[in-house]
């Protein structure tokens, strides 16, 4: 903090910054504030974008896994009826072979 007042207030560093008085030190420590709530201001900015970018992609993820899901659902549907079906052909072609 005291680098920067000296930034701030052109006053060179090491030195006694009790010339600047007291309303020159409260201004000093407002532009130092400021500069800071800044910085913050654009880390939250950052930050946000981050999590918006993240989100639409858990978004596709999320939407990819669900028609992943359902496309496994029908294959197993499918798998599940011609099993059936084959199994009903055998059970059909034995009863034909020993009549």
């Amino acid at each position: 903090m005291w680098s920067f007042l000296c930034e701030a207030t052109n006053v060179a560093p090491l030195t006694d910054v009790t010339g600047l008085g007291a309303a020159g030190l409260m201004g000093a420590m407002w532009l130092w504030e400021r500069r800071t709530s800044r910085q913050r201001e654009q880390q939250l900015d950052e930050a946000h974008g981050r999590i918006m970018a993240d989100k639409m992609q858990m978004d596709a993820l999320v939407s990819l896994v669900r028609q992943n899901t359902e496309a496994m659902t029908r294959v197993a549907s499918t798998q599940e009826y011609f099993l059936r079906r084959m199994e009903y052909l055998a059970v059909e072609r034995n009863s034909h072979e020993r009549d």
